[in-house]
């Protein structure tokens, strides 16, 4: 007879000694340092400057999770295949996310003043560290190294998706707004070669996708362009490309983004926006993270069109073009 299953406890659900146990080993790389050998507390401690007794009770801890075995006879400590999803070679990429030195495990911390969040409206990653989140960027390169490596980890299969289920061919330039380092242009410009594309972003991510440009050989029909979406954008382009872009600000600031859209696309631009859509592949637990770090938002498809409306822009059509990702076309309202 099958016993029944165990009632969800609320204690549980709000435990916290795992995940930073979690992110604490990603953050040592503990996974990488014991490889498939193994390694003694002792050792791992060694080679991470840290406490070898307070060490062990966190591998203690992850062997009792099921992230680590332990190998009594020689007290080696292994990674198991859970674990190995912590090494930075892992398919699965999800180290900058875990790793509290990174952009994408830093600003999860932020969870930590989720309270005042909550009670003032204001983003809890600038009260926990003293500037907002793209301050931080600009002012630690590390950070916004690991940050560009999350966003290409999101889109190596996005970009792809996107690239192949949108009529890209009907546009013979597009201009990617705040693109990063290049992954979602690139995949367009590599499945249709008749388009040609630039990207604007800051200096620093558009240095990188001059370089990734040029390294697929799309140099002759891409280039990067240096500059902020928050001031005027290059007209002349056929379609203006937000891809998650809005969802990372408030209401306010994603009108100047759209507005400014507008105008470079005006009398006949089309802009299209990429997004996760709340209830089509945006999750609440992101909502919050949105609301936590930036002060953005998930909207729903008749949000972002009433947003767009606002700016001078009518929805054209949307429809799901990646895995959590829709994609909506507006054209400038007469």
């Amino acid at each position: 007879m099958d016993l029944p299953a165990a009632a969800p406890s609320i204690r549980a659900m709000a435990d916290l000694a795992t995940p930073m146990a979690i992110r604490v080993a990603a953050t040592l790389s503990l996974a990488e340092r014991a490889g498939r050998a193994g390694a003694t507390a002792e050792q791992l401690a060694a080679e991470t400057g840290t406490s070898a007794p307070a060490l062990r009770r966190l591998l203690d801890h992850l062997v009792e999770v099921g992230v680590f075995d332990l190998d009594a006879e020689s007290s080696r400590y292994r990674p198991t295949g859970l674990g190995a999803q912590m090494r930075e070679d892992s398919p699965e990429g999800v180290k900058p996310l875990l790793d509290i030195n990174c952009a994408g495990g830093r600003a999860d911390l932020a969870f930590v003043d989720l309270l005042g969040t909550i009670t003032t409206g204001a983003p809890a990653y600038a009260h926990r560290y003293g500037r907002e989140f793209w301050a931080d960027l600009d002012t630690e390169p590390e950070l916004r190294r690991s940050f560009d490596a999350q966003m290409n980890w999101r889109f190596q299969v996005q970009a792809p998706q996107i690239a192949e289920r949108f009529d890209w061919s009907r546009f013979a330039e597009i201009l990617d707004v705040g693109g990063g380092d290049g992954p979602v242009l690139a995949a367009i410009l590599h499945a249709h070669p008749d388009v040609r594309g630039r990207l604007l972003d800051l200096a620093p991510a558009a240095a990188a996708a001059a370089g990734r440009f040029a390294a697929a050989g799309l140099d002759d029909r891409a280039g990067a362009v240096a500059g902020s979406f928050f001031d005027p954008l290059p007209a002349g382009a056929d379609a203006y490309v937000l891809s998650d872009i809005l969802h990372n600000w408030d209401d306010d600031h994603a009108r100047k983004i759209l507005t400014g859209c507008r105008r470079a696309a005006a009398p006949n631009g089309t802009v299209v926006v990429i997004e996760p859509v709340r209830g089509q592949g945006a999750s609440t637990a992101f909502d919050l993270f949105m609301l936590v770090c930036f002060g953005g938002r998930e909207r729903t498809v008749d949000e972002l069109a009433g947003l767009a409306a606002g700016c001078g822009l009518a929805l054209r059509g949307s429809g799901p073009v990646a895995e959590g990702r829709t994609a909506l076309e507006f054209g400038v309202a007469d």
